[in-house]
């Protein structure tokens, strides 16, 4: 189970973020609709890229750690209130759920998204891109020797695409990568420094747009390569393999199975039962909340669905 320090750690950053931007940090809020917190629904769970390498000598890198093994980590939920622009985070429990959630900042509206990563593969997220509805993006850290609150201004425009996230590292180095996809249906890589600057972008490919949704972080077919998902308009969501080359991060789709239109958002953070694969996190508009947990296999992606929580509605997630 994460422990305390890194907890405040993750938190103190993310609230850090919002107090650049003048954005006071006050108490938690109650809501009608309650806490969504995982339910005794729960089925509990039984058991290097040429630029990248070579970009690692310039700037200023982050306070290193010890490098751990876990190819699969594991990152909290972002919840931010659609009313008052709360956020809130929920870490993962180890066994397929979550925690009760803790409340984090006040006005993180301001922002589009958070991609937490971890790059000394400790198993937790230790460093947070963050994008503004701007185009702002930042890239954040707290030391984890003294707690100093460190962020890098890593450039603008990032509005230009509807859909960011990070699978992990798409080339085969250290530092978790990003991908974004544009409005016009084509997705783009950048690979990621240590000090959270990025490449000039790579185009990955065109066609995106006939998708909605796109998720993944980590492994999901036990190569050790980070793979993402795709839902298209008509519900059917296709996997795509990660290939470890940056130039063509991603092989060929395969069909994972239909029906996916009953959730109005997926998204991954990780592994959430701790056997070392990466899940994914399905809601219904109705704000029921369900884990399909990754199988290890490229032939069958996901378990069967298993509700971990409710009231999840009040929230734009992260």
């Amino acid at each position: 189970m994460i422990n305390n320090r890194r907890r405040r750690t993750v938190r103190g950053a993310l609230a850090a973020v919002a107090a650049t931007v003048a954005l006071a940090a006050t108490a938690g809020t109650s809501f009608a609709s309650g806490d969504p917190v995982a339910t005794a629904e729960r089925a509990r769970a039984t058991a290097g890229a040429e630029q990248q390498q070579a970009g690692k000598a310039q700037g200023a890198a982050p306070a290193s750690r010890a490098v751990g093994t876990v190819e699969t980590p594991s990152f909290a939920l972002h919840g931010v209130t659609k009313q008052t622009g709360d956020l809130y985070m929920y870490w993962t429990d180890n066994q397929g759920g979550f925690q009760p959630r803790e409340f984090v900042t006040s006005g993180f509206d301001a922002f589009a998204d958070s991609i937490s990563v971890d790059n000394d593969k400790d198993g937790w997220s230790d460093h947070t891109w963050t994008v503004y509805k701007d185009g702002k993006l930042t890239y954040s850290w707290i030391d984890d020797d003294d707690f100093e609150y460190h962020s890098n201004d890593v450039g603008k425009g990032w509005n230009i695409y509807p859909t960011i996230l990070s699978p992990g590292s798409i080339g085969g180095a250290q530092e978790a990568d990003l991908i974004g996809l544009d409005k016009a249906g084509v997705l783009w890589g950048y690979l990621g420094y240590p000090n959270g600057t990025l490449t000039p972008r790579v185009r990955i490919g065109g066609g995106w747009g006939q998708y909605t949704q796109l998720a993944g972080q980590g492994d999901l077919t036990g190569d050790g390569k980070p793979d993402i998902v795709a839902r298209d308009t008509s519900g059917v969501l296709w996997l795509y393999k990660g290939t470890g080359d940056y130039k063509a991060p991603f092989a060929s789709r395969t069909r994972i199975g239909g029906g996916w239109n009953t959730y109005d958002r997926l998204l991954s953070v990780g592994d959430l039962n701790a056997d070392g694969v990466a899940d994914l996190v399905a809601r219904k508009p109705n704000g029921d909340l369900f884990r399909y947990a990754g199988t290890g296999r490229a032939s069958a992606v996901f378990e069967s669905p298993a509700k971990i929580g409710h009231g999840f509605q009040i929230y734009n997630l992260l």
